[in-house]
């Protein structure tokens, strides 16, 4: 069972609430965000071991495992992709800091999930003395997939189309998988080891659907309405595959 507890935090009481079923983007205000914790109930399946190829074996002195769970402090589930739908078109179409770096470290993939916006350039590296290749496998963008068999070598790539989550994954190494979630504005995130997040600000008062995705867990999502000055918990479950 997936649990999604989410606060809506609107630090200006300023802005009037939006009518009914409409979006406004006309103040948003960057001291008003959405920040949760996304909880996992039931029993996770414990890690499993990864059986590396001799090379990649070489790159680690204990066994790797992997859970499809990453399960921590008070229950809280990591990897966990939250973004929002029904944002006003042209808000938040900026993206904020760096772009973003999926990696490849002892024939691993990090982070294992990972956001980006439509059009977004990100990078891909290969930190690891040996050959990895690259192989995005979406269903509605264009499929890509390139050899990196020098250490240190980075490929930029974006995706044209929003897509949640998309699996990039190694031919090479079959364990190796990775997961993006595209979208047309700056308004997700990925919870940590605690199972928190936080969404940038600047949002506008009004309602939106708020969507958690998992890689195996799958989908839940609800309605909620942003309101500057009040807090609001929504709690999601769902059931793991």
């Amino acid at each position: 069972m997936l649990s999604l507890w989410v606060l809506i935090c609107g630090c200006k009481p300023a802005t009037p609430p939006a009518t009914a079923g409409t979006n406004t983007a006309a103040a948003p205000s960057r001291d008003q965000f959405i920040s949760g914790r996304v909880i996992f109930k039931g029993e996770a399946p414990p890690p499993r071991n990864l059986l590396l190829d001799a090379m990649c074996g070489k790159l680690h002195t204990n066994a790797v495992t992997e859970a499809d769970y990453r399960v921590g402090e008070a229950n809280g589930l990591a990897d966990v992709f939250v973004h929002l739908q029904g944002v006003p078109e042209g808000v938040g179409t900026t993206p904020e800091g760096e772009a973003p770096l999926l990696d490849q470290q002892g024939c691993l993939y990090t982070p294992k999930v990972f956001g980006v916006l439509v059009n977004q350039k990100f990078k891909i590296r290969n930190s690891d003395a040996l050959m990895h290749n690259v192989h995005a496998v979406p269903k509605a963008n264009s499929e890509f997939n390139f050899a990196q068999p020098i250490k240190g070598q980075v490929n930029e790539k974006a995706f044209s189309k929003p897509e949640v989550l998309l699996r990039i994954k190694c031919d090479v190494h079959q364990w190796m998988n990775a997961y993006v979630g595209v979208v047309p504005h700056k308004f997700f995130a990925v919870t940590d080891e605690k199972g928190q997040f936080r969404l940038p600000g600047g949002l506008p008062a009004g309602k939106y659907t708020i969507d958690a995705v998992h890689p195996k867990a799958g989908r839940v999502s609800q309605e909620i309405t942003v309101v500057a000055g009040a807090n609001q918990p929504v709690e999601l479950t769902l059931s793991p595959r």
